[in-house]
């Protein structure tokens, strides 16, 4: 598998970061400081350039520096022998991507060049959380399995939308509501197609992750369970029969918009009986399952983004997230307060490990 990494990072005026100019090392980069310095910033600079998304917000007007107008974070990428540069320019709520100063076809083929996982305190609601969350995984696993699904996503959550302001504004005996149910269904049913293939592969690497994280005397099952019915006509049916208690609710009944990631330990749902050292050993084992297949299905390990891990982990799952990453050649940039108690073993030279200190948003190698 070919190695991936930042050689060099430019980022300018996103959020705190004013200027900042670093040379990670190939292996973990550890970003200390205190809190409301700019770690997280710098982690989050890192997802923009990768995937031109935010893991924070999806407001991309919250990312340029207050009182700006403008952001950008370029950087220089090692691919296996190849070199490659990428920018992210924003303005106004919207961006600019380029890849070797070209505009890539779509913001997915853009995605999926950089294959990046992050860990981040909001991760830990992965398994007891909403089920968006456990959507948004499936959806990143499926970029990389079939990228045009990203496209797909995008069309369901606007046929969607306009079925439900026509069901609000001019009832549910509209005539076009029958044009956008059958959109509803063409892209709904591509999405999850797409999702059950994601879970198909992300299942069983997230249930071989927890056998070595996990408790001794529990296993873990994971399966796709999709709201809406998979033929066409019944979906078309089901939309029509909805159309009067979802103009009341507010929302589609059913649909992929509620698909979910189902959880089980031992045969038993996860939600209400799992104790919070379980949820994060599923949560940890998602995760890993996650750089697995991404690994897989992209040929080069993904960039890991580690912020305040061991936070949110306790010192059995942060000793287990250590050993299998020690194990891998993959870049690695973790943020703490106390970078002291990162404990990354042998590797201690600075092509290994390099350090950076961030205070006011300035960053500076130690």
């Amino acid at each position: 598998m070919q190695p991936l990494a930042i050689e060099s990072l430019s980022v300018r005026s996103f959020r705190n970061l004013s200027s900042v100019d670093l040379e990670p090392g190939p292996r973990f980069n550890v970003v200390s400081g205190d809190n409301g310095q700019g770690k997280t910033n710098l982690l989050e600079a890192v997802y923009v350039l990768a995937t031109s998304r935010s893991f924070r917000t999806s407001k991309l007007v919250e990312l340029v520096e207050s009182g700006g107008e403008t952001a950008s974070i370029r950087a220089r990428l090692r691919e296996g022998t190849g070199e490659r540069e990428q920018s992210v320019g924003l303005r106004a709520g919207l961006r600019a991507v380029r890849v070797d100063g070209k505009r890539p076809s779509t913001l997915a083929t853009y995605a999926v060049r950089t294959p990046i996982v992050a860990f981040h305190p909001g991760t830990v609601a992965l398994s007891a959380g909403p089920g968006a969350d456990r959507r948004r995984l499936l959806d990143r696993v499926a970029l990389y399995r079939l990228p045009a699904s990203l496209a797909e996503a995008e069309a369901y959550g606007r046929a969607l939308r306009a079925r439900q302001r026509v069901l609000e504004s001019r009832g549910d005996r509209a005539p076009d509501l029958d044009d956008w149910e059958a959109l509803v269904v063409r892209h709904g049913l591509a999405l999850s197609a797409a999702r059950e293939i994601a879970a198909g592969v992300l299942g069983p690497a997230a249930e071989r992750a927890f056998r070595s994280v996990g408790p001794a005397d529990l296993t873990l099952q994971v399966a796709y369970a999709p709201s809406a019915p998979g033929d066409p006509e019944v979906f078309r049916s089901l939309l029509a029969r909805n159309r009067t208690r979802d103009r009341a609710r507010g929302s589609a009944t059913a649909g992929p918009h509620r698909d979910e990631l189902a959880l089980s330990l031992n045969g038993r749902p996860m939600r209400g009986m799992a104790s919070q050292g379980q949820h994060r050993a599923v949560v940890l084992s998602l995760e890993l399952a996650e750089i697995e297949v991404i690994a897989e299905a992209r040929g080069v390990r993904p960039l890991l983004l580690l912020d305040e891990v061991s936070s949110e982990l306790d010192r059995a799952r942060t000793a287990a997230l250590f050993a299998t990453l020690s194990d891998q050649r993959g870049q690695v940039f973790l943020t703490t307060t106390r970078p002291e108690l990162i404990d990354t073993g042998a590797l201690s030279s600075v092509e290994e490990r390099r350090d950076f200190r961030v205070v006011g948003g300035q960053v500076q190698p130690l």
